[in-house]
Formats: C-alpha cells, structure tokens, sequence
C-alpha cells in the first residue's frame, strides 16, 4: 500500500495565526505553476483528485493541509509564476507564503516540484533563495520525467545538480512522473524520513520504459544524494515591489 494513502484534506489557511496548532512535523510541496504540483501530490497518496488539478489561473491561493497522521502534514502551497491575478491577491500570497517557509517551526522540509523540461526557471531560484537559508532539507521532484528521452533525463539531472550545488542549501534531487508511476518509491524513502517513518522499498516503483532507473541515475549521481553544500549566511526574501513582487502565486 503506498505510504501516503491515508492522506486526506484537513483545512485551508489564508491567514498565519490559522495554521494547526497541533502539526509537530509538515512537508510543504512548492512548484511554479503547470509544473504538476497536484499531480504530484495526487500520486504520492495514491488518490486522483486530494489536491485539485485545475487550470484556472490563481486557484489554489492558500495553504491547503492535508493530513497523514496525527500531528504530521503535507502542505500544498499556492503555485507560483501567474502575473496576472489581482495586485491584492499576490500581496496576500507574498505576505503569507515567505514568512511561513522561513519561520514556521513545524516545517520539516520542501519539496520543490520543476517540470524536468524546464527546471531552475529564475521562479524556482526565487523559491530555493526563499527557503535554503532556513537550512532545512529540499527535495526536487523532476516532473513529467516520462516526456524525456533517457539521455535527456540523464543530461537535465547533471545540470539541475549542478544548478542546485551553485544555489547553495541542504538539497536532494531525482527524476519523477505522475503518468508512469516512477520515482514514488524513491520519493516515499526521502518524505518518511523527513516524518521519522519508514519506508519499504516497492520494486514496482523501481522506473519503467523510457524512462532512467535507479543505477542509470546513480550513475548521474543524482539519485538521493545530498548535495552538501554551505547555506549563504544572509539571504532574504525579495522585498516589496522587487522583482519577485512581480510574479503572482497561484496553483
């Protein structure tokens, strides 16, 4: 059974002092919009439509709780990267979203979602500045892994690595899709251990056609590997009315 099947919807939050006051440990799920963030999460639990996949612009502006067991969470943050929503709207998400990845202590770690076409967009970096000061781990889902050849999926996780290594931050990456099922065994390993859980490895998970597996990506040396790189000391988050205020949050 897969390790987050019990996931179910907890709560939508809009406003800091409203978030659980019972989660002792959270994962927070981030990614610029149409990167397969929902998918994502819809895969890992094994359920089509917990986190909503929607095309309209702006949709998902909250943080969106969805509980796995007592006092542990997945958290599906607004996606970012839609410039048109209301000036409002992006204040709001940009007034909730940057304090709750630097200073919410329940938080465990990210999971940054990037559409292995088109990884580490200036939008990604934006995020990766955001939260690796924080020294938490963050692990990158490479989506839509499926849409590439195995010599391309191989070529984009050297050079998403390397992009990661030049960031900075206590990162992990790997390769994944929500249409083949590949790479959830992979991604479960990393998440329960992030929750202090346990994962057993599934050999169904273990890659499929066209797609690169476990030793190709060991190869790579890219798969589960820790990149353990010193955290810039005094980064901050884009001010008010700097560049990253021109982009809006939205799933």
């Amino acid at each position: 059974m897969p390790l987050f099947q019990q996931a179910a919807f907890h709560t939508t939050v809009a406003r800091l002092r409203d978030l659980p006051s019972d989660s002792r440990c959270e994962i927070a799920f981030a990614g610029r919009s149409n990167s397969g963030k929902s998918s994502a999460i819809n895969t890992l639990a094994n359920h089509s439509r917990l986190a909503f996949v929607s095309k309209t612009p702006g949709r998902t502006q909250h943080l969106n709780y969805f509980r796995l067991a007592d006092g542990k969470y997945f958290v599906d943050l607004p996606g970012y990267g839609f410039a048109r929503a209301p000036e409002e709207i992006r204040a709001q998400w940009e007034g909730l979203l940057a304090p709750y990845l630097r200073q919410r202590a329940p938080l465990c770690g990210l999971v940054l979602i990037m559409d292995s076409r088109h990884p580490l967009t200036d939008l990604d970096r934006q995020m990766l500045g955001w939260f690796a000061p924080t020294g938490k781990p963050i692990h990158v889902l490479l989506s839509k892994a499926d849409k590439l050849t195995r010599q391309a999926q191989l070529v984009t996780l050297r050079e998403v690595r390397s992009g990661l290594a030049e960031l900075g931050g206590n990162c992990s990456l790997q390769l994944f899709s929500s249409l083949k099922k590949s790479g959830v065994a992979e991604a479960e390993r990393i998440l329960a251990a992030w929750l202090g859980w346990k994962a057993e490895a599934d050999p169904t998970h273990s890659g499929s056609a066209g797609s690169a597996t476990g030793s190709d990506m060991r190869a790579a040396g890219c798969v589960g590997e820790k990149l353990e790189i010193d955290t810039p000391g005094k980064k901050k988050p884009p001010a008010k009315g700097g560049p990253g205020a021109r982009h809006a949050l939205r799933e």
